[in-house]
């Protein structure tokens, strides 16, 4: 079997963790099959309760599972609905979707520590947290904002040696439309 003809692993739920009624990826993500908005309530959502559409959702929502569901090494203080955002992971990109309501929850405790930690990561993991639109790119020594990105844009960072050690950068690649 070829890596081209290989199944693609679907992502699961730790054994033990579910959505519960946290329904804040109807909130926070982006859905174009149902024409939902990044930032806004999903028309299909019962907040609190769930899809209202759910044996018809996109498949993208069906193979959805935020980072939290994924991983046994977050605690129960990671739960969406209690740090009031939640983590996707696309390769080496880790995206915050941050609330609108609690803006800054991503960085109080015990988070910020960790996800600057993440930042720090070897592999050059890049760590973005998105409030809306607006995107801030979590450095090892910096968290830029480089302010409104659309779908399709890049987020090129970069490090040079300065007079006091390593000076973090970054900034927003807009993607060329299409004629």
């Amino acid at each position: 079997m070829t890596a081209e003809s290989a199944p693609t692993q679907r992502p699961t739920a730790v054994p033990g963790r579910s959505c519960g009624t946290c329904t804040l990826c109807c909130k926070l993500l982006q859905v174009p099959e149902v024409e939902k908005p990044l930032g806004e309530w999903c028309r299909h959502c019962d907040k609190g309760v769930g899809c209202t559409i759910y044996a018809e959702r996109p498949q993208r929502c069906r193979d959805f599972f935020c980072g939290y569901l994924q991983s046994a090494n977050l605690s129960d203080e990671w739960h969406p609905v209690r740090a009031r955002f939640l983590i996707t992971r696309e390769g080496d990109e880790l995206t915050l979707y941050v609330d609108r309501a609690a803006p800054d929850a991503w960085r109080k405790p015990p988070y910020y520590s960790l996800i600057k930690h993440w930042a720090r990561d070897p592999q050059s993991r890049l760590v973005l947290v998105r409030i809306g639109k607006r995107t801030i790119v979590v450095l090892p020594g910096a968290d830029v904002d480089v302010g409104a990105t659309e779908p399709g844009d890049r987020i090129e960072w970069f490090a040079r040696r300065g007079p006091n050690g390593l000076e973090y950068s970054a900034r927003v690649v807009q993607r060329v439309a299409q004629p």
